[in-house]
């Protein structure tokens, strides 16, 4: 669970938490390994769960909506619109990690030789949270909470509710809410991170809050180049007038044969994590499959929501399979510090059973999702009515 809720801080889940994994598998005694493994599986096979929407959702969703637009020029994103089925990936797969961890995977590894004690003791001894630290997360808390009482407040104060839309019913008195979700993040974010720093000592004026950003940034570099092409691309598939010729006549063909919604959202998911074995980033291959996709499952009735949650469902799970995921080579170097003997044949055997189990449960859980009609979040339903 905490492996999934890590894709909040961004890279903190696959440089922090695999290798502390391990650490604390290698103190009690148990294979440190087994630690990455199901930690591994967690932070990447994991990808598409979280208990709340973070900055993915609205990620994604962003491209969801440009692609929609082809079809009904008044769709708005719902950032929240795939909550209920993340939570229930996490739910899903959080058992199917503990099983494989625990009754495959380390009998696998078999019996851990040990190390010397002092090596792990100072290991851990770097990851203790300290008393200054501590202070910092009870103020990054209290600044959360706070965030989030305003947003309430804009929202159900009585005859002050600029985030409710008056005017409108239903569904769509939301749209302002939803429309602010996004600077909300980054005020949440902003927020607690700098409460954080304050209590922590690591903010001490507001040049270091300026320096830190610029530090940020700068592992973002290559997404912001990449969101600069991805979104001529977009722009420029919408000029041509190729989405709409797309999904009209691929909507065509998918009435011609005849298949229930389930086997058609499966077919997304398995598409897309073929494609993941060979393009790692989500928000890459979404942007080239959205176009056409999502316009062409309106067409049938399915929702821009629903094709979303599939892609992201197969989008996950290959992540643990695929050497060409950006982050594989540091996974290898992490299980080389504990056995120098280890390729990355070692590490996709050691991860296979993870994926297969999240690749059945994976299909088994959109399907009946769409069988049984389920709600994907709130006001995001499974089939499109314009």
């Amino acid at each position: 669970v905490i492996g999934m809720l890590s894709h909040h801080a961004s890279d903190t889940g696959y440089v922090v938490f695999i290798p502390l994994a391990a650490l604390i598998y290698a103190s009690v005694g148990r294979h440190p390994l087994v630690g990455v493994a199901a930690a591994f599986a967690a932070v990447s096979g994991g990808y598409a769960g979280n208990i709340t929407p973070g900055q993915i959702d609205v990620l994604l969703f962003g491209f969801t909506q440009e692609a929609a637009r082809i079809i009904d020029p008044e769709w708005t994103m719902n950032p929240i619109g795939n909550w209920w089925f993340i939570v229930a990936i996490v739910f899903l797969f959080t058992p199917i990690v503990w099983f494989i961890t625990d009754k495959i995977v380390e009998p696998r590894l078999g019996k851990w030789g040990g190390t010397k004690d002092t090596e792990i003791e100072a290991e851990l001894a770097k990851s203790e949270v300290t008393e200054a630290e501590k202070k910092g997360l009870k103020a990054a808390g209290i600044a959360a909470l706070i965030i989030i009482a305003v947003f309430a407040a804009l929202a159900l104060w009585p005859g002050y509710t600029p985030l409710i839309d008056e005017t409108k019913t239903g569904p769509a008195q939301l749209q302002p809410f939803y429309s602010a979700l996004i600077p909300g993040f980054f005020l949440l974010f902003l927020a607690t991170g700098i409460s954080f720093g304050i209590k922590a000592g690591t903010v001490k004026s507001d040049n270091d809050v300026v320096r830190m950003m610029g530090e940020g940034i700068r592992s973002m570099a290559p997404y912001i180049v990449f969101a600069f092409f991805a979104a001529h691309f977009v722009a420029m598939f919408n000029w041509s007038g190729l989405g709409p010729i797309a999904a009209i006549n691929g909507a065509e063909v998918l009435k011609s044969w005849d298949l229930p919604a389930p086997l058609l959202l499966v077919s997304v998911l398995l598409f897309s994590s073929v494609l993941d074995l060979f393009i790692g980033s989500a928000s890459a291959k979404w942007s080239a499959l959205a176009p056409v996709v999502v316009p062409m499952f309106m067409l049938v009735g399915i929702s821009p929501e629903m094709t979303t949650a599939a892609y992201r469902m197969g989008d996950s799970y290959t992540n643990i399979m695929t050497p060409l995921m950006s982050y594989f080579p540091l996974i290898l170097a992490f299980c080389r510090r504990w056995d120098s003997t280890y390729g990355v044949g070692s590490l996709l055997a050691l991860m296979l059973p993870y994926a297969l189990c999240f690749m059945v449960a994976g299909i088994a859980m959109t399907a009946g999702w769409v069988h049984f009609d389920l709600p994907l979040g709130p006001h995001a339903q499974v089939h499109y009515t314009r």
